[in-house]
């Protein structure tokens, strides 16, 4: 899939755009790019779409908290207009900003059927497929290196009996006899304060402005069947579990041959049976034996890239700690690396031989054995009990 456009380039504004500012410069692209403006032009009608999901996820407060912390990667499985049905949803953002009155000030816009409060529009409803909610589980070391995952999805596609349009005939689609294809029905009221005028979605037609006299078979008149596929996906390395990414367009299709929903990804991380997880910091704990706390040593501590030789110091206090730095997990907006650190535990016998018991019995009453904590031991305790 091509690399998607930063949201704040795509309307030409700064990243401290007040909403205004954001609703100024959609409504610029919008009349720019609209359709209706630009028939026939596929690349006008992408930056249209794009203009509208840009101008969706900057004008949300938690939306373009989320992007400017994360990116795309990081967007909540919305970045796109939250259609529901069609060009509903964003037909009301586009009513806010043109003032109700749809495009009719702006060169006759009728892209959107049922928009504008004229009910004037002659042009086909664009439709937006709904979207797909799946979960992929990631290891760690899947989530530290990245991963391509292969999913299994069942979702509506372009019926090819008919080509997505309802009917195998063109001559079988006719114009709706009740709206005469506005998909609005007028209705003029006359009162004691004058004519009121208002709109309703035609029922016959259900707002579409045609109706299709003799339905294709494989779908029935909707212009979409089903179909199982397998879809690649890119995870990016450092996500959290619970994160969820976005595939524009990999989601249900539309009728119409409308705008495809998207694919929503949702991190799940399995649980590691030796590290535990800090955001993108990992702990390690180390069992070490009484001689090699008393008498210092090396150990050997796995990592997610391998296995590395640390030093143990002598006299290491049981519930130490030591940062084995860059050993943790990539941030997942690539801004370093987390840390591991690796916490001492010291393992305490519980049996003993005679032999053995023997040699801690001499040693009981030395003056080395004997607790001494110094200040700086109780302000580490301290730190520890912090962290933890």
């Amino acid at each position: 899939m091509a690399e998607k456009r930063d949201y704040y380039e795509v309307l030409g504004i700064s990243r401290n755009a007040t909403d205004e500012e954001i609703k100024k410069a959609y409504r610029k692209k919008a009349i720019q790019y609209h359709p209706d403006k630009n028939p026939g032009n596929k690349e006008a009608e992408e930056k249209f779409k794009e203009a509208a999901e840009a101008y969706d996820v900057l004008s949300n407060k938690e939306k373009r908290a989320r992007y400017d912390q994360f990116g795309h990667a990081g967007l909540e499985g919305q970045a796109g207009p939250d259609f529901s049905g069609g060009f509903g949803n964003l037909n009301d953002i586009l009513r806010d900003l043109f003032g109700g009155g749809g495009f009719s000030g702006f060169g006759g816009f009728s892209g959107f059927g049922g928009f504008g409060g004229g009910a004037q529009s002659q042009g086909q409803r664009v439709y937006k497929g709904r979207d797909i909610r799946v979960r992929v589980k990631l290891t760690l070391e899947e989530i530290a290196h990245g991963a391509e995952k292969e999913i299994q999805i069942e979702r509506n596609v372009p019926c090819p009996d008919c080509n997505g349009r309802g009917a195998k005939n063109a001559s079988d689609i006719k114009t709706c006899p009740s709206c005469k294809g506005t998909g609005q029905i007028k209705r003029v009221v006359n009162s004691f304060f004058g004519q009121t005028v208002s709109y309703s979605t035609c029922q016959q037609c259900g707002g579409e402005g045609k109706i299709v006299t003799n339905p294709c078979r494989s779908c029935g008149g909707s212009g979409l069947v089903r179909k199982k596929e397998t879809v690649k996906v890119k995870i990016p390395a450092g996500v959290e579990d619970g994160m969820q990414l976005t595939m524009h367009g990999e989601g249900h299709g539309a009728k119409n041959n409308g705008v495809n929903g998207d694919l929503l990804i949702v991190i799940n991380e399995v649980e590691h049976p030796d590290f535990k997880r800090e955001g993108n910091n990992l702990i390690y704990t180390k069992f070490i034996s009484i001689p090699e706390a008393i008498l210092g040593g090396s150990v050997e501590i796995p990592c997610l890239d391998g296995t590395y030789r640390v030093k143990v110091e002598p006299g290491t206090q049981s519930g130490s700690i030591i940062r084995l730095r860059g050993k943790g997990l990539p941030s997942v907006n690539s801004y370093g690396t987390g840390d591991m650190y690796v916490k001492f535990i010291v393992w305490v016998p519980k049996k003993l031989s005679k032999n053995e018991k023997e040699l801690i019995e001499s040693v009981r009453d030395s003056e080395g054995f004997k607790p001494n904590p110094t200040k700086d031991d109780k302000s580490f305790f301290e730190k520890l009990r912090d962290m933890f």
